[in-house]
C-alpha cells in the first residue's frame, strides 16, 4: 500500500506529537472545585485568629489589658506568616531526606520551586501552603491565653517565634508531613495533636513557669466585655468549618461529613457545659456556653474526618463534661493560673478527641475505619502514642525556651506594671477612653 506525500506527512506529525499528548494526559491537572474550597477554607481559618480568637480572648481579660491581647494576636499573625514563607513551611512539609521521619528539609525555603503551576495533589501548592500557614498562626496564638495580663510583649514575640520553630514545626511534620507518627497510622484529621494538645500543654507549662497573676485566686478577675467574647466565639464557630472540613483538601463527601460532625460537636459541647454549670451553680452562664462550644470544637477536630454523627455526639458530650470538670479543678483546686483556660479546654479536649477517634472511627460505630487491619485496640494505642509524644516534646521544649528567655530578658512585667495594665505600660494606649 502506498500513501501520498501529504498523507505520509500527516502520519509523521501524529507520531511526533503522540508522546507529548500521552504525557499531557498523564500529568496531574488542577481541580478547580477543590482549589476554590481550600481558598475559602484558608480565609475561614485566618478569620478564626483575627478577628475571632483576638476578640474572644480580649473580652475575657480586664479592661486595662484588652489592647495587649489584640496586639499579641495581630503581631503573631504577621510574624508567623513571614517565617512560614522563609523556611518554616519547608521544614514542616519538605523532604528531609534521611531525617524525614523527624523534620523536613530546606529545599522549599522562600517557596523555592513553588510557582503558579506547582501542584500539591490536585490543588496549587501555594494554596496548600497558605492553608497550612493559618494553622501555624492560630496555634501559638492560642497559647497566649495562658499568660495573658503578665508577659512582656518582647518576650512573647521571641517565645512565639522559637516555639513555632522548635515545637510546632517538628510535630506538624511528624503528623502531616510524612513523619513518623503519620507513617505509624496516627489519625489526626485537623489538629488534635498538632494544634490543640500542642497549644494546651505549652499553655500549662507557661502558666506554671510564669506564676499567678497578682491577686489570683483571692481577687475576682471577671471578663471585662462578654459581648466581645461572644462575638469572637461566633466567629470561631463559623471559621472552624474551614479548619476541619478544609482539612479534607477536597470538596467531597469527607469534607461534608467533617463539617456536619464539627457542628454537632460544637452544639453538643455547648449544651453539655451549660447544663453542667446549671446543675452545679444554679444558673447557666453565657461564658459557660461559649466555652463549651470551643471545647466541643477542639475535641471533635482530630476526629472530624474519621467519625460519623454518633461519634460526634459522644465526643461533644465528653468535651463539655470533662473540660468543664478540668477547668474547675485547675482553677478552684490546684489554683493554676492558666488565665483563659487554654489547657483544660484545648489540651484536655484535644486529648479526649484524639483518643476517641481510635474508637469511633470503627465502621460499626459509623466511622470510616480507613486503616488496613483496623482494630479499635490497636488504633487507640497508636492514638495514645501520638498524644504522649506530642505532650512530652512540647512540655520539654516549652519549658527550656521559657527558662532561657527568662534568664536572658525576663518573662514578666513588674508587679507595678501589672497593676497599671499592659495596655498603658507596653503600648502607651488604652482600649477605652470614657
Amino acid at each position: 500500500m502506498t500513501f501520498s506525500k501529504s498523507t505520509r506527512l500527516f502520519i509523521a506529525s501524529l507520531l511526533f506529537v503522540a508522546p507529548s499528548l500521552a504525557w499531557a494526559a498523564d500529568a496531574p491537572a488542577i481541580n478547580t472545585a477543590n482549589t476554590a474550597w481550600l481558598l475559602t477554607s484558608s480565609v475561614l481559618v485566618l478569620f478564626m485568629t483575627i478577628p475571632g480568637l483576638a476578640l474572644f480572648y480580649a473580652g475575657l481579660v480586664r479592661t486595662k489589658n484588652v489592647l495587649s491581647v489584640l496586639m499579641q494576636c495581630f503581631a503573631i499573625t504577621c510574624m508567623v506568616s513571614i517565617v512560614w514563607v522563609l523556611f518554616a513551611y519547608s521544614l514542616a512539609f519538605g523532604d528531609g531526606g534521611t531525617n524525614n521521619a523527624w523534620i523536613g528539609g530546606t529545599a522549599k525555603a522562600l517557596m523555592a520551586g513553588i510557582g503558579v503551576d506547582t501542584l500539591k495533589g490536585d490543588i496549587p501548592e501555594t494554596v496548600f501552603a497558605m492553608f497550612q500557614m493559618t494553622f501555624a498562626i492560630i496555634t501559638p496564638a492560642l497559647v497566649i491565653g495562658a499568660f495573658a495580663e503578665r508577659m512582656k510583649f518582647s518576650s512573647m514575640m521571641i517565645f512565639s517565634l522559637m516555639w513555632l520553630l522548635v515545637v510546632y514545626v517538628p510535630i506538624c511534620h511528624w503528623v502531616w508531613g510524612d513523619g513518623w507518627l503519620q507513617k505509624m497510622g496516627l489519625m489526626d484529621f485537623a489538629g488534635g495533636t498538632v494544634v490543640h494538645i500542642n497549644a494546651g500543654v505549652a499553655a500549662l507549662v507557661a502558666a506554671l513557669v510564669l506564676g499567678r497573676r497578682k491577686g489570683f485566686p483571692e481577687t475576682a478577675m471577671p471578663p471585662h466585655n462578654l459581648t466581645m467574647t461572644v462575638i469572637g466565639a461566633c466567629m470561631l464557630w463559623v471559621g472552624w468549618f474551614g479548619f476541619n472540613a478544609g482539612s479534607a483538601l477536597a470538596a467531597n463527601g469527607t469534607a461534608g461529613m467533617a463539617m456536619l460532625v464539627t457542628h454537632i460537636g460544637a452544639a453538643t459541647g455547648s449544651l453539655t457545659w451549660m447544663f453542667c454549670e446549671w446543675i452545679r451553680f444554679g444558673k447557666p452562664s453565657v461564658l459557660g456556653i461559649v466555652t463549651g462550644m470551643v471545647a466541643g470544637l477542639g475535641t471533635i477536630t482530630p476526629a472530624s474526618g474519621f467519625v460519623g454523627p454518633l461519634g460526634a455526639l459522644v465526643i461533644g458530650v465528653s468535651a463539655g463534661l470533662v473540660c468543664f470538670m478540668a477547668t474547675n479543678f485547675m482553677k478552684r483546686t490546684l489554683h493554676v493560673d492558666d488565665s483563659l483556660d487554654v489547657f483544660p479546654v484545648h489540651g484536655v479536649g484535644g486529648t479526649i478527641g484524639t483518643l476517641l477517634t481510635g474508637v469511633f472511627a470503627a465502621t460499626t460505630l459509623g466511622g470510616v475505619g480507613i486503616t488496613e487491619g483496623f482494630t479499635v485496640g490497636k488504633q487507640v494505642m497508636t492514638q495514645l502514642t501520638g498524644v504522649l509524644a506530642t505532650a512530652a516534646w512540647c512540655a520539654f521544649a516549652t519549658f527550656i525556651l521559657l527558662k532561657l528567655i527568662d534568664i536572658t530578658m525576663g518573662l514578666r512585667v513588674t508587679i507595678e506594671q501589672e497593676t497599671e495594665g499592659l495596655d498603658t505600660v507596653l503600648h502607651n494606649e488604652t482600649g477605652y477612653n470614657l
